[in-house]
């Protein structure tokens, strides 16, 4: 029972001094400034009576009593501690009023990086860093990039992004920036009523792409069928100039042989009779002429 109240006391002070002992003193350590802790991509500058004591940028943990000597226990009660995120930023700036060379209102938005790269400029040259920086960027796209053709505004956008940085990156080193990659991302038209007259004309020149796409396959519709009707009626003139040709060779082949010319001929002659409709009078054989011959034809004529 004894040997387990003791591994319980054990584990409680073991728990007790390990979370809530070892952090505390730890805190009042950096609280006193005997040692600090540099996380990557992270500066810490020191200052003392107004002054800049030391700066340290290199990750990892450093006792202060080395680097800052007996200064290190001053800089909590009478300094101060500046932590600066060294880590690469970015912006974009929406639609920078500039005018090309036509007189066009257009509208540039521009993104760009920067990165903190003298921490002690950074604090004290400037009281908004980034502010300054921004308003230095749109200025320059401003000025630099206004009065271009419109050609090129809408087409060199790498040349224009690599002008407005070499005219920000002098200035912004002086405040401790450095800028990274800037790119022009968009280059649009701010006037609607100039943008609604673009798309007319668009909307007008592809009604007559497309009227033309349709005239030029009619025409050719057009071509094709009077080849077509040309090359069939050479044709059917062809066939009509053989006809003749053909029957009569026909006919000369039916020629050699009188009974069947004959046949062929009384055939034909009564397909051309019942063709016409007409009406015949069938008179018996034998009576032609006298007075029978007269009264039936008459009496059909009356009768019809």
């Amino acid at each position: 029972m004894i040997n387990l109240m003791t591994v319980g006391a054990t584990a409680l002070v073991t728990f007790a001094g390990c979370f809530v002992v070892v952090p505390a003193l730890l805190r009042l350590l950096v609280g006193f400034g005997v040692y600090t802790i540099v996380r990557e991509r992270e500066c810490q500058v020191y200052l003392l009576f107004g002054k800049v004591i030391a700066t340290i940028d290199e990750p990892g943990l450093h006792v202060l009593l080395f680097r800052l000597g007996w200064r290190a226990p001053l800089v909590p009660f009478f300094g101060a501690r500046r932590v600066i995120d060294l880590r690469l930023d970015q912006d974009y700036l929406r639609s920078q009023p500039v005018n090309s060379e036509e007189g066009a209102p257009m509208g540039i938005g521009i993104w760009y990086e920067m990165q903190i790269s003298d921490p002690v400029s950074y604090l004290f040259k400037n009281a908004d860093p980034r502010g300054s920086l921004a308003a230095n960027v749109s200025n320059s796209t401003v000025r630099c990039l206004s009065n271009l053709k419109l050609a090129d505004m809408l087409e060199n956008r790498h040349s224009m992004s690599q002008t407005v940085r070499a005219e920000v990156t002098a200035i912004s080193n002086e405040w401790g920036y450095q800028l990274g990659s800037v790119y022009i991302r968009k280059v649009h038209f701010r006037d609607g009523g100039m943008i609604k007259q673009i798309e007319e004309k668009v909307v007008n020149r592809l009604r007559q792409v497309t009227s033309a796409i349709k005239q030029g396959g009619a025409n050719q519709v057009s071509i094709i069928r009077s080849t077509a009707e040309r090359q069939a009626a050479v044709e059917f003139a062809k066939a009509a100039a053989m006809r003749p040709e053909i029957v009569g060779r026909a006919l000369d082949l039916l020629s050699r042989d009188p009974e069947v010319a004959a046949a062929l001929f009384e055939i034909l002659e009564t397909q051309n009779l019942l063709a016409s409709q007409a009406k015949l009078t069938f008179v018996p054989a034998g009576s032609s002429g006298g007075v029978l011959t007269p009264l039936l034809a008459s009496r059909l004529a009356t009768t019809g």
